[in-house]
């Protein structure tokens, strides 16, 4: 299954420690995606549809509420690199 290159980057952050927040109104029709790395710093580019084809490739999970992380499925997903940094 192929992945675009805003999915594989989006993966590769996640792979290497970061999480994804979704926040949601109390109307729960606006939703904000937020991908933070393993330092901390907010990536851009990262939105409810990439967010979205993610989960449905099942690339990404969330436990107990927490942070959407990545599963074994986004690793084998993500292609590796030379220099993953």
């Amino acid at each position: 299954m192929d992945i675009s290159r805003n999915e594989q980057r989006v993966l590769h952050v996640l792979a290497q420690g970061g999480r994804i927040h979704l926040d949601q109104d109390d109307d729960a029709e606006e939703r904000t995606v937020e991908c933070l790395t393993r330092e901390g710093w907010r990536m851009g580019g990262v939105d409810i549809v990439i967010f979205r084809k993610l989960k449905r490739k099942k690339a990404i999970a969330s436990k107990n509420g927490g942070p959407y992380r990545i599963t074994r499925r986004g690793l084998e997903l993500v292609r590796s690199q030379l220099d993953n940094r």
